[in-house]
């Protein structure tokens, strides 16, 4: 009868050529993906800490002599008349749960100088601008609202279809030639949460919309790493037997 003893039940850390390779590419992988989200969680607290810095800076106001470039992301104030013949529809937005556009209104500043106002949000059911008459201001009004420069929030969004007036995204240059305008403006205003007659659209409140959950990623793939070393180091602590130790 066979007996085994303790120095037989030893136990030996045994790593294998193969495994090895295939384990390091493995966590020299998860450990660059957590080190880029790091990276990414830095410049994402820069674009907040910025886009912060300019909502604390006091209002502007939008005239002819103003560069949409010195005012990205500033609150403003515009005073015209919108044309509402010429609303564009944005397609894909979701606001408590609840389909729905953001209404983009061409605001006739003077002769020559238009800016695209992004009123708000509507249901899928007040598309039809007869069913929100109320809203459709003929007088001069005021906008209030933080500037925004045009273009995709996320390389999910959809291209525009200008051709079938179909928009995902606010595009002022491309929606300047559907609609035949002339002398618009390359920025965005977003209008504030002022109420409209009727309650529509509803605009929103000027605040950094960014999402930021990094270190949450980041912690993921380091999390990963770390088990991908346990296992590997497990795996490899090998029980030798007599007959190892015989040969």
């Amino acid at each position: 009868m066979n007996t085994t003893t303790d120095a037989e039940r030893r136990r030996r850390f045994r790593p294998t050529l193969w495994s090895t390779v295939t384990a390091a590419a493995a966590l020299a992988v998860l450990v660059g993906l957590g080190t880029w989200q790091i990276q990414r969680l830095n410049w994402k607290e820069g674009v907040i800490a910025h886009r912060e810095a300019r909502l604390a800076m006091p209002p502007v106001s939008v005239g002819e002599e103003t560069a949409d470039e010195d005012l990205a992301f500033r609150r403003a104030r515009a005073t015209g008349r919108f044309l509402h013949s010429r609303e564009f529809l944005i397609s894909n937005r979701v606001r408590g749960g609840r389909a729905g556009f953001d209404v983009v209104t061409p605001l006739r500043l003077g002769p020559a100088d238009i800016i695209m106002v992004n009123r708000g949000w509507i249901p899928l059911d007040r598309a039809d601008p007869d069913t929100r008459r109320e809203g459709l201001v003929a007088a001069e009004t005021a906008v209030t609202g933080i500037l925004r420069k045009p273009g995709k929030t996320s390389p999910w969004v959809p291209d525009n279809e200008p051709a079938r007036n179909v928009w995902y995204y606010a595009d002022p240059e491309e929606m300047a030639a559907v609609a035949g305008l002339a002398g618009i403006r390359g920025a965005v205003l977003v209008a504030d949460t002022k109420p409209n007659p009727g309650g529509l659209p509803a605009g929103r409140g000027p605040k950094v919309e960014i999402a930021n959950r990094h270190l949450e990623y980041a912690l993921t793939w380091y999390g990963l790493a770390l088990v991908l070393v346990v296992i590997y180091f497990v795996f490899h602590w090998r029980r030798e037997d007599a007959r190892d130790e015989r040969g």
